[in-house]
């Protein structure tokens, strides 16, 4: 017991508190009326409603009717607050059935379904990243991608690369896609908009120095027929999905 409490004690403050880990027995006092858990929902909740931007220390304090500096004992820093954020944010990853092997499978899924996630909270990708994931629910998702590569040869640091290269790939993705689709009006589909942005550049560009942009605007890349713009998107990033895959794939066989 004493090996455990000298780990809770040498535990830095914010990985405490992202594990809800309980105080050190020294710091220990009265209850305070707020807990981690709350000042983290509520930060979320505004997220949710209005971006990353919405979700500030004294925003989260005016939201909770206290003031900014009792939420010092909860998060340490903005920074913190979002690391916290997003770790709560982040719902599990589905179940994944990787028993038979098939490795592209499972890795697919699971991108898919980190597209989606960044699709239902897309003030997730605004997050900065200061480091590797520490919080229990983005090593759960870690803990997917690398069990997707279970049944082969890959060493360790392969394996992880690969699942930086994937994710790496899907919030790259996912932002664009979000961006994208913020760009348009009620009036038009991501489709219609480059084929209109293909005849516009064409009708611009000099055909001497843009050759290769010219033969690509003369092509038939942007004629595609008009489909709802989360159609679109969604077939892109697969398309992409599965450029790397091929990719990984040729590794794996080696």
């Amino acid at each position: 017991m004493g090996e455990v409490a000298s780990m809770v004690d040498d535990t830095p403050d914010w990985l405490r508190r992202m594990w809800r880990l309980p105080e050190p027995e020294a710091r220990r006092g009265r209850p305070a009326g707020l807990t981690t858990d709350r000042v983290v929902d509520t930060a979320v909740q505004l997220a949710d409603r209005g971006g990353l931007d919405a979700a500030t220390l004294p925003k989260v304090a005016k939201a909770l009717d206290v003031t900014a500096m009792s939420l010092y004992r909860h998060v340490g820093s903005k920074r913190e607050l979002v690391e916290l954020m997003v770790d709560y944010a982040t719902s599990p990853p589905p179940p994944a059935d990787t028993g038979d092997g098939d490795w592209r499978t499972a890795l697919a899924d699971w991108a898919q379904a980190l597209w989606d996630l960044y699709g239902a909270r897309p003030w997730l990708l605004r997050a900065p990243i200061h480091g590797a994931p520490s919080g229990p629910s983005q090593l759960a998702w870690l803990e997917q991608a690398l069990a997707a590569f279970s049944h082969t040869d890959l060493s360790a640091k392969e394996k992880v690369m690969y699942a930086m290269l994937v994710s790496g790939y899907v919030r790259q993705s996912a932002l664009m896609s979000h961006d994208l689709g913020e760009g348009l009006d009620d009036s038009e589909t991501q489709s219609e908009r480059e084929h209109r942005y293909g005849h516009d550049m064409l009708g611009l560009i000099d055909r001497a120095r843009f050759p290769e942009l010219s033969a690509l605007f003369e092509s038939d890349a942007f004629d595609q027929p008009v489909v709802p713009t989360e159609t679109t998107l969604r077939k892109d990033f697969r398309d992409g999905l599965d450029t790397i895959l091929d990719g990984i794939a040729r590794r794996v066989e080696r």
